[in-house]
């Protein structure tokens, strides 16, 4: 029997996640090797194996989510994901300020119809 597979993720970048994911409990982290959210079949956070963590908000959150921090939209197996955007490193290690934006991000994806 094969042995499960094994995350290649930074243990410390899988720990600010797991913070930040704790940080409201109505959100449930799923996946064991790449761990993400997900609600009514539609993601809206994603850390990938290099320990980016990629966060879909609103398009006027998401724009401004942009300026503020400096940073792009999230890439993920080589596809631009137009409505995510990359969660710089310094941000991650700020658990309170970046909950603020998982919260914003939890909330719009309610508003998507079901999938």
């Amino acid at each position: 029997m094969p042995s499960p597979k094994k995350s290649a993720i930074p243990a410390d970048k899988l720990a600010l996640y797991e913070a930040l994911i704790k940080s409201v409990p109505q959100i449930e982290r799923k996946g064991a090797v790449h761990p993400y959210t997900s609600l009514n079949g539609h993601m809206f956070t994603y850390l990938d194996q290099t320990g980016t963590l990629g966060l879909r908000l609103p398009p006027d959150a998401l724009a401004a989510f942009l300026r503020k921090y400096k940073t792009t939209l999230f890439l993920s197996y080589g596809v631009v994901k137009k409505d995510w955007a990359t969660v710089p490193a310094s941000l991650l290690e700020n658990t309170k300020e970046l909950k603020k934006h998982l919260e914003v991000s939890y909330e719009y994806v309610k508003t998507l119809k079901p999938k």
